[in-house]
């Protein structure tokens, strides 16, 4: 892949998306190319090359660790929205290990916020921390209607990925997602579960997922860590 010498977006810019897109594809696994070497492949400067790089060092995708080298740091993983995925498919994308640990589950009454999102009066609660290369990214909430709950917890909920056991054992078919995301903290019950301080922002992702018949059969609160989990979304104009 070549540089745009013509193109609007600044070079060092265009070298950034090139690294970036490398690490992401695992193309780049462990230290990158040399700034010589980087120089030589895309005719550019030493400050082009340095200027890329250190947007990287900033977005915690690259770590330099002096007298060695520029490597890469904890993989990003990324989930496209518009796409009905799990966490174990993102992950698995992104040629990570997925990994998940049931830490309660049991009937309750929803929020009240909750109750008028979904109309479930009782549900089935479902919490989980979720790991990529065994380090915790996130805490998954999940409320389903009780005889969904009740079903699900007869499975190893430490191995398995809850969109595979709804839809191929339990024979429900997803058919759309509304998906909200913000910033915020973790519950104060939830601290401690992803190593990061308490006052750390993370990334909130709510989704009300449906069946065939537009029956609401998940509400899932998920809390990820900033630094390792990021959504991307791809946009197009239409012209005519």
């Amino acid at each position: 892949m070549k540089l745009d010498q013509t193109s609007w977006m600044p070079l060092h810019i265009q070298l950034k998306n090139i690294i970036e897109k490398q690490v992401a594809e695992g193309i780049l696994s462990d230290q990158i190319t040399s700034e010589r070497q980087l120089m030589e492949e895309y005719n550019i400067s030493r400050s082009t090359v340095r200027e890329a790089i250190n947007l990287l060092v900033r977005e915690g995708i690259l770590e330099k660790r002096h007298g060695k080298g520029t490597f890469i740091s904890l993989k990003p993983i990324h989930d496209w929205l518009g796409n009905l995925s799990s966490t174990t498919e993102t992950i698995r994308n992104m040629k990570m290990k997925p990994g998940a640990k049931l830490i309660t589950h049991y009937k309750t009454t929803p929020s009240t916020y909750i109750q008028e999102r979904t109309g479930f009066s009782e549900a089935y609660f479902i919490k989980r921390v979720r790991y990529a290369d065994d380090i915790p990214i996130g805490v998954e909430r999940h409320y389903y209607p009780i005889e969904i709950g009740e079903e699900l917890i007869k499975y190893d909920l430490d191995n398995a990925t809850l969109y595979d056991l709804v839809e191929n054992e339990l024979g429900i078919q997803f058919a759309e997602a509304d998906q909200t995301i913000s910033s915020g903290h973790l519950l104060e019950e939830d601290k401690g579960y992803l190593d990061i301080p308490d006052d750390t922002n993370v990334l909130i992702a709510e989704r009300i997922i449906k069946d065939q018949t537009d029956t609401i059969v998940e509400f899932e609160e998920a809390f990820y860590r900033g630094d390792l989990y990021s959504f991307k979304i791809n946009l197009s104009r239409k012209f005519g």
